[in-house]
């Protein structure tokens, strides 16, 4: 074993290290919000002296002399994160927000977690004394508005808050940071609605925020469409057919039901520009229509995380930073934004047959430690035979079929590294799937070097026919190109790979 091996080991022991650290922080975090809502000290003497013990004899020999040491740091650890201020995000179901990683990138002057509340459960939680506040999202935005004593003039115009705060006099406050998140997104992708007719999509809390937000922004005429209101998703075609901004402030087409959309934007001709607030995926399916029709487009998480940094500072109490966003703080938007979709969206590589997708893949999810999903390999466990095998018994339709089904399945996840077929870009149901929250990356390579073995398509039609039949969807649907030249060996091939991937933003 060389000295290689030996760091790819240790470098392998050490996410696994941080990945425990994590896992045990959060729940230290749990454990304080218990602790805080029923009254009880953080610090339990009798406790972290017999979990010493306990670990003490646990410990294997070689790190027995160490275990003490390391494990005072943990519990110092626990205690002062158990005993910072408490924040989080208030929903009836929350399982895929991003709002934690957010303003654990904002600060660490205090913790954030997930509270999961039913609508009868709400009066107990303003009053239990155990936050210092929270955001509140779909669908207690209107309800958080009636339990604040008192209300900042954006929320009490729009009649929803989606930031409450516990006041050391007593008072509880309410403050809407959606309207100034709203319009920062709109400026931020070139979208400027004044003067312009503008059409909301849904007429909840978040609908409110983002119509008085483009009051502010001077926009000519507001109109809303809901399911059962006056101008609803039968009649919005005719009612509204010259609106010229459009925005979804509904959860269609969140994930994980990803594919719904609750309009077709390609009936209001006049559209030049739409937003949507969803933030997960990245591109929903009204984003990616809107791109296909030419016009501006933002997506929610701009929205996202520009609100939650006017709450960070409310949530520490400075009034001034959160009234007054300099551009320096504009700023630092952006760039969570950027570090934000660099982990959520999913780095997805494409290319032909035997370009090295696979072995690119695996290399970028051993340095970052994400999973990783091999369409083919997957391909396999799910139908019980190889790709070549369908392909060969049972014909390329059949294959196709069943691949585009495992891209609607693993495609819209976050957070992983995806290599696929070299003809999953054939069929255009496929686009959708692959732009939906990938960072899509093409893998060109000279057509002498790409490997033909057990590939029934490669050796029917020979590997010029398919490059010339996929080169302009490769390039098409590609964020990135990655193009290596002949290589001898595999080690030349990824270093060359993942230094480009480098020099083009992609943290791996």
């Amino acid at each position: 074993m060389n000295m290689d091996e030996l760091r790819i080991q240790i470098d392998a022991a050490d996410r696994e290290l941080l990945a425990a650290l994590a896992k045990r922080t959060a729940i230290a975090r749990k454990i304080g919000e218990y602790k805080k809502i029923n009254g009880l000290p953080v610090l339990d003497t009798a406790r972290e002296e017999a979990k010493m013990e306990s670990l003490k004899n646990q410990a294997g020999d070689e790190i027995k002399s160490y275990v003490e040491e390391f494990y005072n740091t943990v519990f110092d650890i626990s205690r002062k994160h158990q005993e910072k201020p408490l924040f989080g995000v208030l929903g009836q179901h929350l399982p895929h927000t991003y709002s934690p990683a957010i303003h654990n990138i904002f600060t660490d002057e205090y913790t954030y977690t997930i509270i999961e509340k039913e609508p009868e459960e709400l009066d107990e939680l303003f009053s239990c004394g155990a936050y210092g506040g929270f955001n509140v999202t779909i669908p207690y935005k209107r309800e958080a508005a009636v339990r604040c004593d008192v209300l900042e003039k954006d929320a009490a115009d729009c009649n929803s808050v989606n930031t409450v705060v516990f006041g050391k006099d007593g008072k509880t406050y309410g403050y809407n940071t959606d309207i100034f998140g709203f319009c920062f997104m709109l400026t931020s992708a070139g979208i400027d609605p004044k003067g312009k007719k503008c059409l909301v999509l849904g007429h909840g809390g978040a609908a409110s925020a983002v119509g008085y937000g483009l009051e502010k922004m001077g926009a000519a005429d507001i109109k809303f469409s809901d399911l059962y209101e006056e101008i609803n998703y039968e009649n919005v075609y005719d009612v509204c057919a010259d609106a010229e901004v459009i925005i979804n402030c509904t959860p269609v087409g969140m994930f994980p039901k990803v594919d719904n959309q609750v309009v077709d934007l390609s009936r209001f001709t006049k559209c030049d520009s739409f937003a949507d607030v969803v933030y997960n995926p990245s591109r929903t399916k009204l984003l990616q229509q809107a791109k296909s029709l030419g016009m501006k487009t933002a997506g929610g998480l701009t929205m996202l995380v520009a609100q939650a940094y006017k709450s960070y500072k409310f949530f520490i109490g400075d009034n001034e930073g959160a009234d007054k966003i300099t551009p320096e703080a504009g700023e630092m938007i952006k760039r969570v934004v950027r570090t934000l979709e660099n982990r959520m969206m999913n780095i997805t590589l494409i290319g032909m047959p035997g370009c090295g997708k696979s072995t690119l893949a695996k290399e970028i999810a051993r340095i970052t430690g994400r999973e990783l999903i091999d369409l083919d390999d997957a391909y396999s466990v799910e139908y019980g035979e190889s790709p070549s095998t369908t392909i060969t018994e049972k014909g390329e339709d059949a294959f196709r079929a069943n691949e585009t089904k495992l891209a609607a399945r693993y495609l819209p996840e976050s957070g992983r590294i995806l290599s696929t077929g070299g003809g999953i870009v054939t069929r255009d149901e496929n686009y959708f799937w692959l732009r939906n929250n990938s960072r899509i990356i093409y893998v060109k390579r000279p057509l002498d070097v790409l490997a033909s073995e057990d590939r029934p398509l490669t050796a029917r039609d020979g590997v010029e026919k398919l490059y010339s039949q996929r080169k302009e969807k490769y390039e098409g649907l590609a964020d990135i190109t990655v193009d290596i030249e002949k290589k001898d060996n595999k080690s030349e091939f990824l270093a060359e790979a993942i230094g480009k991937l480098r020099e083009a933003g992609f943290e791996v």
